[in-house]
């Protein structure tokens, strides 16, 4: 029986064995992840208890020292560019590598590899847009035109390389334990990789919407519904600005056939509306010390690891400081000793649709000018997790890669569209942010834009001379009026793009009489640029109100530039609201009264601040919600992609028009005019909050549960690693653009005295690791609107060092 009892216990103990060491499913092996030594209680040490006091990193020139300071912001002291950028890898890695390989496997559509067929579809539209295909593109081209950037890359890679090579697995980001996989090795390739997922993430279109919306409306209701300028237009360049070069002549050619049937595809995601970013300059004449001051707040997706990671970096010709992006080099956003810079998203038209006709079913060939012309295969093998390889092939025609086919989102039609994208082409961002970074005046910035292309920026600047400045950047294609709102015909030449808008050309100022300059992603010009400008996302509420402000305002401070980031005013709110009152006001009858009027009163006393403690934003969100699906719904019809008229031309209309005839489309019979539907919904509103107090209970509806901002673990599913309900105000359309996931990536301001004043914050923290402190120490602070002291550290200033680090050869 002793024998039996302990042959049944070694069985037991075998199987848990061979259990805990393998993967069932997308579960880990539990007996490596519950491993004391190598497990995931190792990853709450990392940056907390782990400070290396000297390394040795191969093919160093001189020695480089990295001082921390309390917040775990590494400032680097090297020598030279090469030394300097090879430790900005290493410890660029040794915080953030999980996310560095993750958002570049993204854009390179591998997530299948390490997630499995879930992410089948996201890998084949990565792959479909040309990801890959560009990022290879620009290393060829920076490869062949600018050796000296391309060294700096290859020092940045083996810096990280070196990392990864000294990684055992106790040591792995949590996230490689959990989905069970390890870090290849970094490449000069996934920086380029980097710098394209964010043109991607930061570009939109319209053109298969619009397509649609022309036969549902017409293109005269079209246009009414949907103009290039609004009537508000406060543009990123002031208005009055004289162009002072001659413009290349573009005619629109006569007698255009677009094609003319209903779209049904899936359509490529969208940035949210409403949500973007904001910079500004003030000019030294509207500042109370007499020094020019910047401001940026870049908006873009709330995410765990954050987005940027801080740091400073030094050599004896310049030091800069700012937010950086993990994977490429530089600061992206920051100052040094001379100038200071920031970018907001500039929303242009970049990428057209080209339906094709392909002469056989391999689509070997298509139609171009009535002739057949070859097109190119690639042929994409996605490593799918756990099963076989799938391949997918994308057909490459001159104007870029086929996105939607028969085997991508286009099963109900007969469906090839191409992409016609200036991210595609031959683009050296990299050597914008070394320019910058190294720059001392307003020409070595213009110099330095000279080679960014994609995505589109507005770039902010300021400079210790006290010249202020901003300019539109891009590659943007030379277009006749109204080329790329709609799907083109691929076989039609005269839908061929005419060439580029010359850099010199693109819309820039200098120290303007008015003071300041700024952008809140609204139109880049007023309607007399000589050029075609178009984008269907245009902002225009909060550039309306930074530069109202700015104009009011006089002898700025730094604490008022941080005010202004973090202002709360409604103004879609303030403009919309009382003629939404107005008009039910006027349907109210005395049976309704007891019933709506709390609600009105509350909702007429409003000081149209978002803060997180208001009611009377849940309110108006809610009713406003409601009243543009109520108005706009008509529009929804057979499955189609369109997309809705901006808020800012439905107040317009229900101010105007409150009769007319376009509010009696949505063909119910109780919806006629403006009134009805303005009614209609304030009762959908109403039952909506009896359903939460009823649910609820005494808790009353604030503005920060309503909202529920969070800040999501990159991997939707890592709930504990993310952080719900965070307490703060603002939202889309207003200055603090704080939504339900989006918000302000990286706020700063700067002072461009003698001595460089300056304070940043992000929502996160310097370390990649749930496990540090380091990894969400900012959440609170930056949701309060607060900052840390963001100056320049000398090497010799040791107060606030909590560790030090000897890189040597």
């Amino acid at each position: 029986m002793r024998y039996f009892a302990f042959l049944v216990s070694l069985l037991i103990t075998l199987s848990l064995g061979v259990a805990l060491s393998i993967q069932f499913g997308s579960v880990p092996p539990l007996g490596k992840l519950l491993d004391p030594n190598q497990g995931f209680w190792q990853n709450s040490y990392s940056e907390d208890h782990k400070r290396d006091k000297s390394i040795r990193l191969v093919g160093l020139k001189a020695p480089v020292k990295v001082q921390y300071d309390e917040h775990l912001i590494p400032h680097i002291f090297a020598e030279n560019e090469e030394d300097l950028y090879k430790v900005q890898g290493y410890v660029t890695a040794k915080h953030r590598l999980w996310q560095m390989e993750f958002q570049t496997m993204a854009a390179a559509g591998r997530i299948s590899e390490i997630v499995g067929s879930i992410a089948l579809d996201v890998d084949k539209l990565a792959r479909r847009k040309g990801l890959p295909f560009s990022a290879e593109n620009a290393m060829s081209y920076i490869k062949e035109s600018d050796p000296e950037s391309y060294l700096l890359v290859q020092s940045y890679t083996d810096g990280v390389n070196q990392y990864i090579s000294e990684l055992s697995y106790s040591e792995l980001p949590l996230e490689y334990k959990i989905l069970n996989y390890r870090p290849e090795p970094w490449s000069i390739y996934k920086s380029f990789l980097l710098l394209k997922y964010m043109a991607d993430m930061l570009v939109g279109d319209a053109d298969l919407e619009f397509t649609n919306l022309r036969i549902i409306l017409g293109e005269t209701l079209l246009n009414e519904l949907y103009p290039d300028f609004p009537e508000d237009n406060d543009p990123v360049i002031e208005a009055g600005k004289k162009w002072d070069f001659t413009a290349l002549e573009v005619v629109k050619p006569d007698g255009l056939n677009y094609p003319d049937e209903k779209i049904i595809v899936s359509t490529l995601p969208q940035p949210e509306d409403g949500v973007g970013s904001n910079n500004w300059a003030v000019a030294p004449k509207k500042t109370k010390n007499g020094k020019a001051l910047i401001a940026n707040d870049p908006h873009l997706g709330l995410n765990l690891p954050s987005l940027w990671y801080a740091m400073q970096l030094s050599t004896p010709s310049y030091k800069v400081k700012g937010a950086t992006l993990p994977g490429a080099l530089g600061i992206i956003s920051g100052f040094n000793e001379s100038i200071a810079w920031g970018v907001t998203n500039a929303t242009r038209d970049t990428r057209d649709w080209y339906k094709v006709q392909f002469k056989n079913e391999e689509r070997t060939e298509y139609l171009y000018n009535d002739r057949w012309i070859k097109s190119n295969l690639r042929i994409e093998a996605i490593r799918v997790k756990g099963q076989a390889t799938f391949y997918d092939t994308v057909v490459y025609t001159h104007h870029g890669p086929v996105v939607f086919d028969k085997n991508f989102r286009g099963e109900r039609q007969d469906v090839n569209f191409a992409l016609k994208w200036t991210a595609h082409m031959e683009s050296n961002e990299q050597k914008t942010f070394l320019m910058l970074n190294r720059g001392k005046n307003h020409q070595d910035y213009l110099d330095a834009l000279d080679h960014y292309t994609s995505p589109a920026q507005n770039f902010v600047f300021a400079s210790k001379e006290g010249d202020i400045a901003m300019k539109v950047q891009g590659r943007f294609p030379l277009k006749w009026e109204g080329q790329g709102k709609f799907l083109m015909d691929a076989n039609d030449p005269r839908f061929e793009w005419k060439g580029y808008i010359p850099f010199d050309q693109n819309p820039a100022t200098l120290n303007p009489a008015r003071g300041f300059v700024s952008s809140a992603n609204q139109h880049s010009v007023s309607e007399d640029y000589p050029y075609y400008v178009f984008d269907k996302s245009f902002e225009h509420y909060r550039n309306r109100r930074l530069n109202d402000r700015l104009r009011e305002m006089d002898n700025l401070t730094l604490d008022d530039m941080k005010a202004l980031q973090f202002d709360s005013y409604h103004l879609h709110a303030a403009e919309a609201l009382p003629v939404m009152i107005s008009l039910l006001e006027a349907s109210i009858t005395s049976t309704d009264s007891a019933k709506v009027n709390p609600y009105l009163e509350m909702l007429s006393g409003w000081n149209f601040n978002t803060f997180p403690n208001q009611q009377e934003p849940v309110l108006f969100q809610i009713w406003w919600d409601n009243l543009y699906r109520s108005i706009w719904s008509f529009l929804d019809q057979d499955n189609v992609p369109v997309i809705y008229p901006n808020k800012y031309q439905t107040v317009k209309l229900l101010n105007e028009d409150p009769e007319g005839n376009i509010f009696g489309k949505s063909g119910k019979p109780t919806l006629k005019s403006a009134k009805d539907h303005v009614t209609g919904s304030f009762q959908s509103m109403l039952e909506k909050i009896e359903k939460w107090e009823s649910e609820n209970g005494n808790e009353e509806y604030t503005w920060a549960a309503f909202k529920n901002t969070s800040i999501n673990h990159l991997v939707p599913n890592f709930e504990s690693f993310s952080r719900k309900g965070i307490y703060t105000g603002g939202g889309s359309g207003i200055l603090n653009a704080t939504g339900s996931r989006h918000g302000a990536s990286w706020r700063y301001v700067a002072e461009m005295g003698d001595q460089v004043t300056a304070f940043g914050i992000y929502p996160g923290g310097q370390s990649g690791n749930p496990g540090s402190k380091y990894y969400d120490n900012f959440i609170k602070l930056w949701a309060n609107g607060e900052y840390v002291n963001f100056n320049f550290r000398a090497q010799e200033d040791t107060q606030g060092v909590i560790f030090s680090t000897e890189f040597s050869n």
